[in-house]
């Protein structure tokens, strides 16, 4: 395995996935640069989420933020079965104005530290139901197929955007598989615009060097190094989009050689950084 690797690819403003498993799998930690939601169906899993861990039950929804390392764990042999939908990041800025904000849901999950939601009865939601119509919707070849699609999406987004409003929900408490791997990536991701290396991580939470790096590995799949990388690659992307200047987008997402950037941008994205929509 690579130290660090992207799985899925988004060429469309989302995609949808009904997936089963009936034979247990392993996965390995990932990372997309899109957003993910997962309706998860049934299966014994355990699904880890930067370093804090969720044993789930049927019909959680788990989202997934862009950049997050994750995988679930398969405990036993039970079928493992879950929709899954890519998201645009792009597209859901696109539809965030003063009396809307589709993205509220990712957001109000990093403010509550919690990538599940639990909802009581989701199955019989008027959420969970456009998202079965959703999911027809793609073997339909009828009249207007793709603007059907985009309606329906649209109204998924607007009834679990109402969902994580509401208070008749809970936001899954997680289990802290190792709280100190927690503590490393909050402080990493609140100094990714910074002079951030390795001896400055170490020394901050009073590690070698080699134990930090060798801990961090382990624990996530991730070199340091490729991880604030890939993170900061994130922000630059972000920050393109928005019409920022390519060399302001380098040096404001924290890198601080502009070749480096330019090259580890493109083999991130598979195209150079311009000042024009990028695909999620």
């Amino acid at each position: 395995m690579n130290d660090i690797e992207k799985i899925g690819y988004l060429n469309n403003d989302f995609e949808m996935f009904h997936i089963i498993d009936r034979q247990r799998r392993e996965f390995a930690f990932h990372y997309h640069d899109f957003n993910k939601i997962i309706i998860f169906i049934s299966g014994n899993i355990n699904y880890t989420i930067e370093g804090k861990n969720y044993t789930l039950k049927p019909y959680d929804i788990i989202l997934v933020n862009a950049g997050e390392i994750h995988r679930p764990s398969i405990l036993d042999n039970t079928t493992y079965e879950r929709i899954i939908i890519y998201v645009s990041t792009q597209f859901l800025k696109n539809y965030s104005e003063q009396d809307y904000n589709l993205n509220y849901c990712f957001e109000r999950a990093k403010s509550e530290h919690s990538n599940v939601l639990r909802i009581h009865s989701v199955e019989k939601s008027k959420l969970y139901q456009v998202c079965l119509e959703l999911e027809q919707s793609f073997s339909d070849q009828a009249f207007a197929k793709e603007l059907y699609q985009k309606i329906l999406f649209l109204e998924f987004m607007i009834q679990l955007n109402r969902t994580a409003i509401s208070n008749h929900i809970n936001y899954l408490d997680s289990t802290i598989g190792n709280a100190k791997l927690v503590q490393i990536l909050d402080y990493i991701n609140e100094h990714l615009v910074e002079e951030l290396t390795i001896d400055r991580i170490a020394s901050h939470f009073y590690l070698s060097r080699y134990y930090l790096m060798h801990f961090f590995k382990e624990e996530t799949g991730y070199t340091i190094g490729n991880y604030i990388t890939e993170k900061r690659l994130l922000i630059a992307k972000n920050l393109v989009q928005n019409k920022t200047p390519i060399t302001e987008a380098c040096y404001q997402s924290g890198f601080k050689n502009y070749s480096t950037f330019y090259r580890a941008f493109k083999k991130a994205f598979h195209t150079v950084p311009k000042n024009s929509q990028l695909i999620d």
